[in-house]
């Protein structure tokens, strides 16, 4: 039994209307539910309920055991002060308010349908693969239900992603070029050397970007040297020590921090280095320190395209590390990475940017995913085995939000696929 079935059923009104009462058997007549909070505080406010035949109005909050009512020290917390109803699976302590009144407790295991609690329990044990629960019926779901509920996910996960976006901005005093540096350099390193590239990104002022731009060198420079890659002693590669000098030129005129740390190699495709991507970075910058407002502006996916269509230094032709000679090949970001940016840079912030603005722009951004090509990996794979299958971006993203925080996380309650399913004949 989990708590969020008693939610599912309270706000469904699954309850025998005619039949409740309370643990001190005084009837019971919902007038209203109430609105549901997934925030701290009681579980649904301004609800309205006649207790033997008084209407009150107030809160109502609800636990597996009333216990946990004291568990959770709800007794020395004010928000819960104007709790009207305590609504659990068992009752097993009395429970009183602040003021020491009793609070009427509606046990909710004498009421709830044995039919609905067998489809529940149906619903939690219905997985064939160990995907997801639903797995048995997911793909027989009603289409137009389906997408408008990926809709809602995919701005779930803007707004998780947004987290981090605005206490960027914060720091960096509303900087959205210092923002999209930052967050152009996290998405750089991909997920291996993406938390390290983020944190020395935050310790570089944006500034040294927009003055060193100009000259792709001294940009390469200063990049390597800040994210580690020039600390060896005893390298003599030509063009490492022509990196190190610039850097040190530039660490001794702008008093930049030293990092002992280095960004990660192994385990990585050579495409994916640091050396190359820190290149590449440094290309996309060059010359153009306003790309915040170059890639805002953008009209379509083909201006974005474009804006990126950047690759290395000569030297990286021919070198994935330093002093090593490889078989030489292009290094310009490839159509997928690029994507991969599209999905988890710009468009955040694109959303970020208009929120700030008091701008909607949900079905634009929509619209422009829709044109990328989805993700490849082992959870888009399982739901395209369910079907319908994952067209673009936008749905794949969408399951993504759906899979990590709802599925395994077993909220189907608070899924529309899993109360659709509990919802149907009961």
């Amino acid at each position: 039994m989990r708590e969020d079935l008693l939610h599912f059923i309270w706000r469904h009104n699954k309850l025998p209307t005619n039949q409740l009462c309370t643990t001190d058997d005084e009837p019971v007549l919902v007038k209203s539910i109430g609105i549901q909070n997934r925030h701290a505080g009681p579980d649904f406010f301004n609800a309205s309920v006649t207790i033997d035949g008084q209407l009150w109005a107030g809160n109502v909050e609800m636990h597996l055991k009333s216990s946990d009512w004291y568990a959770h020290h709800h007794e020395i917390d004010k928000n819960y002060d104007n709790v009207i109803l305590h609504v659990v699976w068992e009752d097993d302590v009395v429970v009183f308010r602040k003021d020491g009144s009793k609070i009427p407790t509606l046990e909710m295991r004498n009421f709830i349908p044995s039919e609905l609690l067998l489809k529940y329990k149906a619903l939690m044990e219905n997985s064939r693969s160990g995907f997801i629960n639903c797995e048995k019926d997911f793909g027989e779901m009603d289409p137009f239900l389906l997408e408008s509920w990926m809709h809602r996910l995919y701005i779930e996960r803007l707004e998780h992603k947004s987290e981090l976006i605005f206490d960027l901005l914060n720091k960096t005093k509303n900087d959205w070029e210092a923002v999209l540096f930052i967050l152009l350099a996290k998405n750089f390193g991909s997920k291996v050397n993406g938390p390290f590239f983020l944190d020395r990104a935050l310790e570089l002022d944006f500034a040294l970007i927009r003055k060193t731009s100009y000259d792709t060198h001294q940009l390469e420079s200063l990049l390597f040297g800040h994210f580690g890659l020039l600390n060896e002693q005893d390298c003599t590669d030509a063009h490492y020590l022509q990196l190190q000098k610039e850097y040190g030129y530039l660490a001794n005129k702008f008093g930049l921090s030293e990092t002992i740390a280095k960004p990660e190699f192994f385990g990585l495709r050579p495409a994916n280095f640091p050396t190359i991507r820190l290149s590449q970075l440094a290309h996309l910058y060059n010359g153009q320190p306003q790309l915040f407002s170059i890639l805002i502006g953008s009209s379509g996916l083909k201006e974005v395209y474009d804006v990126f269509q950047v690759g290395t230094s000569p030297y990286w032709d021919n070198h994935f590390t330093f002093g090593k000679v490889s078989r030489k090949s292009g290094k310009k970001l490839s159509h997928k990475f690029i994507d991969l940016l599209v999905v988890n840079t710009l468009i955040p912030l694109r959303f970020c940017h208009a929120r700030h603005l008091g701008h909607e722009v949900d079905e634009e951004l929509i619209a422009l995913l829709s044109e990328v090509t989805k993700e490849e990996n082992s959870i888009i794979a399982h739901f395209d085995g369910l079907g319908p299958k994952t067209k673009n971006a936008f749905e794949s993203q969408a399951k993504l939000e759906l899979y990590n925080n709802y599925c395994s996380k077993n909220k189907c309650l608070q899924c529309v696929v899993g109360t659709h399913l509990l919802n149907r004949n009961t």
